[in-house]
């Protein structure tokens, strides 16, 4: 019997000389053109911004996250709102990772058995625990469109006995999750691939996996601290270890340098909270490189962040209003510096897609690294 999933990989075109490919990825609330970058809006919001302004930029769907929702307001709480969509007015798609990340960040305060994590909230210290049929229980209330197996996230470093038995965990945990999910018309379970820095281990992480026939899959454990060579010699295997015809997705990762590099080895989707942190701390992502508007070279610069930006920050502010707006410490200053980063990596993503569509994506690379500078 073939099943109807909700969310689908359509795949359009492949480039040339790389493993970069152009496609679409169909979900219950739109369609969205891949490669993408999706914006991080952790406990129902991208920090600092509207809604309206995500989905003006171009951005089709944002993260949530399955662990904060579920401690704050709860997840039944968004249920009655009628989902997380109608809660967050936000009419796009959504992705809700499954908590895993976050609570295996807890180390002490979280133990790990083979029915889930117990763990400590990081608000009140109450205890909880998720397991795989928790985390899908709270993913289908929450509404989301594309929901994520709840997995361990092997540590960097870790031993190879300890990243066997935690992807092969993470496998037993995922036949669980795909068991217990039963919206599949509306919403569709990805599958992680685990298996730390050890390639031949992410080839038997991606094969268990693969069996489940799922619509999706992702590439964990990742840019957690290991250096950028090792990351991206083990992301190339990742890659070719999974179908071509569902979508694949590379978590945590949002520099410029990451996604080139997991775009041209056949990456889908990224997602990172990195545009509004940093511009949460005065920096900006800028076609001439970072700029550091806390600097005080800036302190009468009266151009735009970026000459080449056409977002509404660039159209409207001055470098030295921007630099007076984080020295006074006023809000508007987030909700700026946050709205140009976005638009960048949004613009940008535009950018690849069209150069993928050209058979030029690494005249772009190229041109991109010898504006923005290196990494």
């Amino acid at each position: 019997m073939t099943l109807n999933h909700a969310v689908t990989y359509e795949l359009i075109k492949k480039d040339a000389r790389t493993g970069a490919r152009r496609g679409r990825v169909h979900t219950p609330h739109g369609t969205i053109e891949t490669p993408v970058f999706m914006p991080v809006g952790t406990q129902g919001t991208v920090k600092a911004m509207k809604p309206e302004d995500i989905s003006e930029m171009g951005a089709g769907i944002i993260l949530a996250n399955t662990y904060h929702l579920y401690l704050r307001p709860g997840h039944e709480l968004v249920r009655e709102a009628g989902g997380l969509h109608k809660f967050m007015n936000w009419n796009g798609a959504i992705l809700t990772d499954s908590g895993g990340f976050q609570v295996f960040s807890l180390g002490k305060l979280r133990k790990i058995t083979e029915e889930g994590v117990k763990f400590q909230s990081h608000i009140d210290g109450s205890p909880h625990m998720i397991t795989p049929e928790k985390s899908i229980e709270i993913q289908n209330a929450l509404g989301s469109d594309i929901i994520m197996a709840f997995d361990e996230c092997t540590p960097y470093p870790a031993d190879r006995e300890y990243a066997k038995k935690s992807l092969e965990r993470t496998t037993r945990w995922l036949k669980r999750c795909k068991e217990y999910h039963k919206n599949i018309e509306n919403q569709s379970l990805f599958g992680i691939m685990q298996g730390g820095m050890y390639k031949d281990l992410r080839k038997l992480s991606a094969e268990q996996i693969v069996e489940l026939d799922l619509p999706g899959y992702a590439i964990g454990g990742l840019s957690v601290g290991e250096p950028k060579e090792i990351m991206i010699d083990v992301l190339s295997d990742c890659v070719d270890y999974l179908p071509a015809d569902k979508a694949r997705y590379l978590m945590g990762v949002g520099s410029p340098d990451y996604i080139f590099e997991g775009v041209e080895r056949g990456v889908d989707m990224f997602d990172c909270v990195l545009p509004t942190r940093i511009g949460r701390h005065g920096l900006a992502m800028t076609s001439q490189g970072r700029v550091n508007i806390k600097n005080q070279q800036y302190e009468k610069d009266w151009s735009p962040l970026d000459p080449e930006c056409d977002c509404y920050t660039c159209r409207n502010y001055s470098k030295a209003y921007l630099r007076h707006l984080f020295k006074a410490g006023e809000m508007l200053s987030s909700t700026l510096m946050s709205t140009h980063n976005l638009h960048f990596l949004i613009k940008m993503m535009e950018q690849i897609r069209t150069s993928i569509e050209e058979d030029r994506f690494l005249e772009y690379k190229k041109e991109f690294y010898e504006k923005y500078g290196r990494f």
